[in-house]
């Protein structure tokens, strides 16, 4: 424990350090010579493609703002790529050379036209996310994408990652879901002596920032101390948990395994999440196997 507790400094100033870097350059669209858009979902649509709906034949109605959050492009389209679970990734203009700002709403017949692959509601699948964003032509004729036709981002971690806009917003298909509130977290096992190592139990809170997706406040377990709670992202797809690879304090640095026994009780909501510290991950993490079960207060 006392190994563990150190590094929190350690971990706070490669924070500091690495927040004071660029992306080695891998931006392709760097900030002071492109153009970047500003998404964002209306607060009266769908935030999510709610499959229940879709299921007994009910609207779906997606509603959403664009607007130019930095630079001059010459013309604009609003672009939408559809990944699928399986695999397969589709590519759709929305809307050519429009004026921004401007607000859009999508239904889900719009959603099945916009795609040739999709012939009908049938198609849309549980697991499948729909991303939103614009394609800028700058006045040099240079074209900015934001994703690329295989559903990646084309830009750098940069503008991935920042709080002063959002590039893109995705619509995923799933089902709804209400984990958000406070929760007891117990480590119920784990490779190390619970006593002496986790703060065990303790009180959490689960947020929703985005539908189906939860952040919960500290996936550690106060293994950094109370002072240090380190947040885990997880999605809720009607039902099934999936843990996100990287903690949302420290990516990179801490990171997460999903074990097999990770579920959702239907009945209880008590949520069980079987987790390990990936190899990447630093400070001597790596190996740590440990269970968390969130009882609902």
């Amino acid at each position: 424990m006392k190994k563990i507790k150190i590094i929190t400094f350690i971990l706070t100033i490669v924070a500091l350090i690495s927040s004071c870097e660029d992306d080695g350059g891998k931006a392709f669209i760097p900030l002071n010579d492109g153009a970047v858009p500003n998404m964002q979902k209306s607060a009266t649509g769908e935030t999510f493609i709610d499959l229940v709906k879709i299921n007994n034949n009910e609207p779906v109605n997606l509603e959403f703002s664009a607007e130019v959050a930095q630079g001059n492009p010459a013309s604009t389209d609003v672009v939408a790529v559809y990944r699928t679970l399986e695999g397969p990734v589709y590519n759709s203009v929305l809307s050519s050379d429009v004026i921004l700002p401007m607000v859009f709403t999508l239904s889900t017949d719009d959603i099945v036209s916009a795609f040739t692959e999709i012939t009908s509601t049938s198609d849309i699948k549980l697991g499948d996310v729909l991303s939103i964003t614009t394609r800028f032509t700058m006045e040099d004729g240079t074209v900015l994408n934001i994703i690329n036709e295989d559903g990646t981002s084309n830009t750098g971690s940069n503008i991935q990652t920042t709080v002063l806009f959002t590039s893109v917003i995705n619509y995923p298909v799933s089902c709804p879901t209400m984990l958000e509130g406070n929760y007891t977290s117990t480590v119920i096992a784990s490779s190390l002596p619970i006593a002496g190592n986790f703060i065990s139990p303790q009180q959490v809170t689960i947020t929703q920032p985005s539908a189906g997706t939860y952040v919960l406040s500290d996936g550690t377990a106060g293994i950094f101390g109370a002072t240090t709670p380190i947040g885990l992202q997880f999605t809720d797809v009607c039902g099934t948990i999936t843990v996100a690879t990287q903690s949302t304090s420290f990516p990179g640095q801490v990171d997460f395994d999903q074990g097999d026994g990770t579920n959702l009780d239907p009945v209880t909501g008590v949520i069980t999440l079987e987790l390990a510290y990936t190899s990447g991950s630093c400070c001597g993490l790596p190996g740590i196997t440990y269970t968390l079960e969130l009882v609902p207060n």
